[in-house]
């Protein structure tokens, strides 16, 4: 029994500490709270003392002004009755019925003689106390202040201050009244000093209230706010703390009184003990709270200490038995276990002892047991390796845990295997736990250089790039050194495919990567990107100069063919090369700035090599903005029709129009042809601008029709794509039966090249159209390369002579004699002519005497924008 005593004795010392310092805090406490009680109350009863005596002064100067005025009153009325008049008198105080008093003058029978108030009652006061009190005293009894009641003149609440009035004789001749409002003596209560609950009270002589204020409400005597003994107040000044007994509304207040000189009047002042105390019993809570706190605190600290107490001592006593079964427990497993213990030696560097270990852990390290038990770290590596080991038992000392792959081979271990160490620190010694994961390991390698390896080639792939790029520039950056990235694009890779097959370019990108491995320096890595991209990495190197000799040697590669399973063939290649760091700061801007290089190298005429420029970049950023804002134009239809006349060269009057598209752009207005139509043509966006043109020309063909006058065609010029698969039929047919237009209303111009390059099925396209009563018109005569055989097979209905042959003209006799030639051939073949660009008169005339048919240009007329009616012109020559 004893013993078991003693062993708890520990455990119970630290809750009788924490309760013992528990009882002392609330000692303190209780001790200091009442001193806080006391130094509050004394700080209220100081407070109300002053208000007291505060406003017994200001009640004296009320009642000393009072009398003085009741005396000039009686003193004007017995000089000249007959003469004094209050209501001439102007008693600055009496104007108004919001005066705080009034003056009046009552006769010996009771009745008013003379008053300050508007318009007075009828009344007599004969029976009234202030008046009996000087009738009834043949001396007079000097100034008389009366209880607060109902004013008979003036029908308010007043409390009535008077004096005797005497006639010559000496006898009663009436009463001089100053009736005041209970307000005008309470006009001096602080609402921020006294508060909701504060109180304010007149008391008479015979200590009865006169009147008093709680808050914002005034008392008369019938309201008997005041309760209490008036005894307490027999005495001239006092305070006293009172429990709420002397008040009606029950609330307890710290009091003081104070008692005017000459007039035997009493103010008393109370301050509510609840807003008065407010302050202290707020800290006084919130001392209580922060007490219950560090109690609470103090007990769980001595629970908590007791408790721990307990467990160090039972885990002393385990430890023992843990470490005993310890070793028969790992034994068995195929992980390595060891305990190292840090030491600190002098001079403050660190080492570790191992404390034990199975035989698993001794035989990963190449050991016994016996040589590594009570050994430390540095004495059983050597010195690069001890470094390394204890460097990272110590970060996991710091941590706590700590995990990491460990190559052997970094120990000096012949064998190179892998080890995952899981150290943790449980208490001051660390568990060390070794697991062998060289087999893993190599795995892992295996599937991470499949994963960056071209399968076809060989070659590093795209992933590999993505990862390996941003290392290599940021090693850059940190070392202050130069890269250049080469990206290499095959010339010709297509036709090898689609005349070889895949299989003869499957072998043929296989002999392309042989080549440029054997052609960069051996410690530039190739990667393939693409289907028949490269990327060549030129890590290290002094500048330009030398990324330009790799790259000679990677084009000279090219230079001989390839032999493939279905025969030899010869490639190029364009190299695009962008250099780190002037041309990009991170990987992904060196890609595509290399990227935009090969692009440019492609577009300078292949098989070669370009530098980065970025002005050329900027360009083909520029031109893909232009061709992304073409496309969204078209989508929302921002274009608009304008129509050039033409006129018969012979009359001057308009036989057709020809249909020019402008692109009316949301922020540089309208925008010519010249701008959008090459590449439109050249994005493949021709087709629908196209048919988006010949919709609105047939739309304002039916609106002009609607008109009621003769409306001439309108030419519209297409693309010979439109021709593909005879599209153009289908459109067109869908637009005039949509819009109701006559088909003979809409003609079609088309480009020389346009027929030739489109083959027999332009051709059909054409004769189908005329069939539909379509006429179709050679746009832009003599720079294409027809001949008169081609013209004759197509059977054209007009054909429209250049601009340039227009200009000649009258320039020389070999411009004239040529248009007169195309007049007649045109004439023999059946076609009108049209000439196009006239833009003077002596054209005009000279077109006449050439038997042209039509004529357009800006002589005749600029492109207008559509009207309410098609517009006519007469221009005679």
């Amino acid at each position: 029994m004893r013993y078991a005593w003693k062993s708890w004795t520990p455990y119970l010392a630290w809750p009788v500490l924490a309760l013992v310092l528990s009882l002392l805090l609330w000692g303190l406490l209780q001790v200091h709270l009442q001193d806080e009680e006391k130094r509050a109350r004394g700080v209220a009863l100081q407070e109300v003392a002053l208000h007291a005596r505060s406003y017994a002064g200001q009640l004296y100067r009320s009642l000393e002004a009072l009398d003085q005025m009741t005396l000039y009153i009686k003193h004007g009325w017995e000089s000249s009755p007959a003469e004094f008049r209050l209501e001439r008198f102007g008693l600055e105080a009496g104007r108004g019925h919001e005066a705080a008093f009034y003056g009046t003058i009552v006769g010996r029978n009771g009745r008013l003689l003379t008053s300050t108030i508007p318009d007075p009652r009828d009344a007599n006061v004969r029976t009234e106390p202030f008046f009996r009190v000087h009738a009834e005293s043949p001396g007079g009894r000097g100034l008389f202040v009366g209880l607060a009641t109902e004013g008979h003149f003036s029908g308010q609440h007043v409390i009535p201050f008077s004096r005797r009035l005497a006639d010559p004789d000496g006898r009663f001749a009436g009463v001089v009244l100053l009736s005041a409002k209970p307000e005008y003596f309470m006009a001096g209560y602080d609402d921020v000093a006294l508060g909701k609950y504060g109180f304010l009270g007149i008391l008479g002589p015979d200590n009865e209230t006169r009147l008093a204020r709680v808050g914002d409400k005034v008392f008369l005597p019938e309201d008997r706010p005041l309760v209490g003994p008036v005894r307490v107040f027999s005495e001239n000044s006092g305070s006293a703390v009172e429990s709420g007994g002397w008040f009606s509304d029950g609330r307890a207040r710290f009091v003081s009184w104070q008692r005017t000189a000459g007039y035997d009047m009493t103010i008393v002042a109370g301050l509510d003990r609840e807003t008065a105390l407010a302050g202290f019993v707020s800290y006084r809570r919130a001392a209580i709270n922060n007490a219950i706190a560090l109690t609470a605190a103090f007990m769980l600290l001595g629970i908590g200490g007791g408790i721990a107490s307990r467990r160090l001592h039972t885990r002393k006593r385990e430890l023992d038995r843990v470490r005993a079964t310890y070793r028969t427990a790992t034994e068995s497993g195929a992980d390595g276990f060891f305990i190292a213990r840090p030491r600190v030696h002098a001079g403050g560097q660190s080492d570790f002892r191992i404390e034990d270990c199975n035989a698993r852990a001794a035989d990963m390290l190449g050991l016994r047991r016996e040589e590594l038990v009570g050994f430390h770290i540095g004495d059983l590596f050597h010195t690069r390796a001890a470094q390394q080991l204890t460097a990272l038992l110590t970060t996991a000392h710091e941590r706590g845990l700590y995990e990491e792959d460990l190559d052997t081979s970094q120990l000096g271990l012949r064998a190179k295997r892998w080890f995952h160490l899981r150290v943790v620190r449980p208490d001051g010694d660390l568990a060390v736990t070794m697991r062998d994961v060289t087999d893993a390991r190599l795995h892992l390698q295996e599937l991470e250089r499949r994963g960056n390896e071209d399968v076809l080639t060989g070659l590093h792939n795209r992933h590999w790039a993505n990862t390996y790029l941003p290392q290599a520039a940021e090693d850059c950056a940190s070392h202050g050194l130069r890269l250049a990235l080469l990206f290499i694009d095959l010339d010709g890779f297509k036709a090898v495919n689609d005349t070889m097959g895949h299989d003869a370019g499957d072998d043929m990108l296989r002999h392309v990567a042989r080549r440029l491995r054997d052609a960069v320096r051996p410690r530039d890595p190739v990667a393939r990107i693409g289907g028949d991209e490269f990327l060549v990495l030129l890590e290290r190197i002094g500048g330009p100069a030398e990324a330009a000799a790799v790259a000679e040697r990677a084009l000279d590669a090219f230079r001989r063919p390839f032999r493939t399973i279905k025969g030899s063939r010869t490639i190029g290649a364009s190299i695009g090369i962008s250099m780190y760091p002037q041309d990009g700061g991170d990987a992904e801007t060196l890609l595509a700035a290399a990227d935009a290089a090969m692009y440019m190298a492609k577009t300078s005429g292949k098989n070669g090599y370009r530098f980065f420029d970025q002005r050329f970049s900027d360009a083909i950023r520029d031109r893909h903005r232009r061709e992304l804002e073409l496309v969204h134009a078209i989508e929302h239809d921002q274009f608009v029709v304008y129509y050039q006349p033409r006129v018969e060269v012979a009359t001057g009057t308009t036989c057709s129009f020809e249909a020019l598209v402008r692109w009316a752009h949301p922020t540089r207005g309208i925008v010519g042809p010249d701008e959008f139509i090459p590449l439109a043509e050249e994005r493949d966006l021709i087709v629908e601008l196209g048919e988006l043109v010949l919709d609105k020309v047939c739309a304002q063909l039916a609106f002009w029709a609607t008109t009621g006058q003769a409306v001439v065609p309108v030419s519209i010029n297409v693309s010979g794509k439109h021709f593909r698969d005879s599209r153009i039929l289908r459109v067109l047919k869908e637009a005039i039966d949509r819009h109701g237009v006559p088909p003979h209303l809409v003609e079609l111009e088309i480009t020389e090249a346009s027929v030739i390059d489109g083959g027999e099925e332009v051709i059909h396209a054409m004769h189908a159209l005329q069939k539909m009563g379509i006429a179709l018109l050679v746009d832009d005569f003599g720079t294409g390369y027809s001949s008169l055989a081609q013209l004759q097979r197509l059977e054209f209905d007009v054909l429209k002579v250049d601009r340039a042959f227009t200009r000649e003209l009258n320039r020389s006799n070999e411009g004239r004699v040529l248009f007169t030639a195309i007049i007649t051939m045109a004439h023999a073949l059946g076609m009108r002519v049209v000439a196009e660009g006239v833009e003077s008169r002596e054209q005009l005339q000279t077109l006449k005497a050439l038997r042209c048919d039509e004529a357009q240009g800006f002589y005749i007329s600029r492109p207008l924008p559509p009207s309410v009616s098609q517009p006519m012109f007469t221009h005679r020559v």
